[in-house]
């Protein structure tokens, strides 16, 4: 279980279904994101005593998440409006490569006239869907996990996002065993990132300095935070 300010139950069981996920990503076959080799554990700095990793795009590629909801909720549309499930899927799909997420529901709606109500529920389904398939992290940022544990260092996530969907996201994630020795911590419980308030939080409830802290990030946020609260930082493409 994931240790400290947060505990979660057991990985969901979940039902394995026939489904395409996106380029990189292999199914049923516990085979993981195929990755060039970059940085490793035993190229940091040794004296650092704790890590700090975003959720998405870090440890995993967020779109494995969002494409499975989508495959959801197009589901329910062909249930409830007799939508085509697959022709709603590759909108939601192709939308969310050419324009982003926010733009998604918008779409379906200009192709398919669905109502404005089903807004809320695809909204819902992404803070609380039972996904199809685990979740499964970047093979290189699964070995630097490991590595962190072994050499008994700490292991952080702190996550923006809304905490509902980030704690189910983390939730239906395949850890191999590590979330025992992992601590979420949810920014917009705080201030979300940049704001330096959650790191000042983690700091404090760990007893721990500036200079022990090394923060894995993807994003110009984490990046600000980082500088703000006066820790180190290293892009995660360092690492794949």
């Amino acid at each position: 279980m994931i240790q400290s300010k947060y505990r979660f139950n057991a990985p969901v069981s979940l039902t394995k279904i026939a489904f395409n996920l996106p380029e990189k990503r292999i199914n049923c076959d516990g085979n993981y994101h195929e990755l060039s080799i970059g940085m490793n554990y035993f190229d940091i700095d040794k004296r650092k005593k704790a890590f700090i990793f975003e959720l998405d795009d870090v440890l995993y590629p967020e779109k494995d998440y969002l494409f499975q909801v989508y495959y959801l909720f197009s589901a329910l549309l062909e249930y409830t409006e007799l939508i085509d499930a697959k022709a709603a899927t590759e909108l939601m799909i192709n939308t969310y490569n050419t324009e982003g997420n926010d733009m998604v529901f918008d779409r379906l709606k200009e192709k398919f006239d669905v109502n404005d109500c089903y807004r809320t529920n695809l909204n819902h389904l992404f803070a609380t869907a039972k996904l199809p398939l685990k979740l499964l992290l970047y093979k290189n940022m699964l070995n630097l996990l490991q590595e962190i544990v072994i050499d008994r260092k700490k292991v952080f996530i702190v996550t923006n996002g809304n905490p509902q969907q980030q704690l189910n996201k983390i939730k239906q994630t395949e850890w191999h065993g590590l979330e025992q020795y992992l601590t979420a911590y949810f920014a917009e419980e705080t201030m979300a990132k940049p704001e330096p308030d959650v790191i000042h939080l983690l700091l404090k409830d760990h007893d721990l300095l500036r200079r022990d802290i090394l923060m894995i990030e993807d994003s110009e946020n984490d990046r600000l935070c980082a500088d703000v609260c006066g820790i180190d930082y290293i892009n995660v493409q360092e690492f794949l």
